[in-house]
């Protein structure tokens, strides 16, 4: 999706991420959204999974659209998502392990996650 490699990575429970959260005023302790930068603006929740969308192009582009729903609604897409995850997407036992190339772009990656 990201071919041109744009995106870098923090575990949000590394210092970095942990200092992140709190700077922006998200829970340290329940990690319930992810934070993506673009051009020195913050996106938090589904703003940052249409940002996500918008950077990466065509077609994932057309994704982007969930970023026009009024604050609200979006708010409850957004947690109504979040909360049946396992339900839409799956469940493994093992956590996801990223490839080398892929653990390149964390920018955490020295740090204890």
């Amino acid at each position: 999706m990201d071919t041109e490699e744009r995106f870098h990575f923090a575990h949000a429970q590394s210092p970095l991420g942990h200092a992140l959260f709190e700077a922006l005023g998200l829970s340290t302790h329940d990690f319930e959204t992810n934070v993506i930068i673009i051009d020195g603006t913050i996106h938090t929740h589904l703003d940052s999974f249409a940002a996500a969308m918008r950077a990466v192009g065509w077609p994932y582009r057309l994704l982007a659209v969930v970023g026009f729903i009024p604050g609200p609604l979006k708010t409850f897409t957004y947690n109504r998502i979040a909360r049946n995850r396992y339900a839409l997407f799956g469940r493994y036992d093992t956590c996801m392990m990223p490839d080398p190339k892929l653990m390149a772009r964390f920018i955490d990656r020295g740090e204890a996650a």
